[in-house]
C-alpha cells in the first residue's frame, strides 16, 4: 500500500488529561512511528481508551503537547478509529463501505473495486445487500475494520476489537489485522487479551492508573517487563 505522505513520528510530551476533576492520563511521553503493531495494555481504568482517543484527536490534553510530523488536521485525515462496539449505518453492508469513499469523492469505478476487495477480504461477499445491523457481532466488527481501512489510512486505531467475540471471529479479525499491517499500515490496538497481545504486538505500551509504566518491544515485554505493575499483570496478580 502506498501512502501519499508520512505522518510519523507522533510525539507526545508530558501530556495530562483530566475530566470532571479526575485525572485520566498523567505525564505521558512517547514517540510512535513506522508500520508496527503497538498493543496498549493495562488493568481496567488504566487509561487505555483515553490514550487511544488522545492519539486520534478525540481527546484534548489539559497540559503537554501532541504533534505529528505533519499538521494535525492533515494527520487525522490519514487515520481511522474502530470502536469497541462498532457503529453500523442503517444501510446495506455495501453502502457502509461506499460511504467513506463518497466523502472523499472517489470515482465510482475505483470505489466499486475497493468495495469488492474489502468484501472479499472480510468474507462478507454474498452479504453485501444485507442490512448491516443483521450481521453477527464478528461480521459487524470486520465490516467496521473494512470501512475504516477502505480509504487507505496510514494509522488504524482499534479499541478492544474482539471483546465478547467467539474464538473463530477473533481469529478472523486477527488475520485481517495481519493483512492490514502487511500492507504497511501502523496498527494501534488496546486489548485485555494476553494471548492476543502476544500474537499481534511488535511493541507494548503498559498503563496503570493513568501513568505509562513502560513502552517496550514485545519480545522483551513478555519475557521480562521493565516495570513491577506490568510483571504483576502478566503474573495474573491484582495490580496495585
Amino acid at each position: 500500500m502506498s501512502h501519499p505522505s508520512n505522518i510519523f513520528p507522533l510525539k507526545i510530551d508530558g501530556v495530562h488529561v483530566r475530566k470532571r476533576g479526575k485525572v485520566l492520563l498523567s505525564d505521558i511521553s512517547l514517540a510512535l512511528g513506522g508500520d508496527l503493531t503497538t498493543v496498549v495494555m493495562g488493568p481496567n481504568g488504566s487509561g487505555k481508551t483515553t490514550l487511544m482517543r488522545l492519539m486520534h484527536g478525540l481527546e484534548r490534553p489539559r497540559q503537554g503537547s501532541l504533534q505529528w510530523a505533519i499538521p494535525n488536521e492533515q494527520a487525522r485525515s490519514q487515520q481511522s478509529f474502530v470502536f469497541q462496539t462498532p457503529i453500523m449505518m442503517r444501510r446495506r453492508v455495501s453502502e457502509n463501505l461506499r460511504y467513506p469513499l463518497k466523502l472523499i469523492a472517489m470515482p465510482k469505478q475505483e470505489a466499486e473495486t475497493l468495495v469488492e476487495k474489502w468484501l472479499s477480504l472480510t468474507g462478507l461477499s454474498g452479504k453485501e445487500k444485507l442490512p448491516a445491523q443483521f450481521l453477527s457481532g464478528g461480521e459487524r466488527q470486520k465490516l467496521a475494520i473494512a470501512r475504516a481501512m477502505i480509504t487507505k489510512p496510514q494509522v488504524l486505531f482499534l479499541d478492544e476489537p474482539t471483546t465478547n467475540l467467539d474464538g473463530q471471529s477473533t481469529k478472523e479479525i486477527e488475520a485481517l489485522l495481519a493483512t492490514v499491517k502487511a500492507d504497511g499500515t501502523c496498527v494501534v490496538v488496546s486489548t485485555h487479551d494476553l494471548g492476543q497481545a502476544k500474537r499481534l504486538a511488535d511493541q507494548v505500551i503498559f498503563l496503570n492508573k493513568g501513568h505509562m509504566c513502560e513502552m517496550t518491544a514485545a519480545s522483551q515485554f513478555f519475557k521480562k517487563p521493565l516495570s513491577r505493575p506490568a510483571q504483576q499483570y502478566l503474573d495474573g496478580e491484582i495490580v496495585e
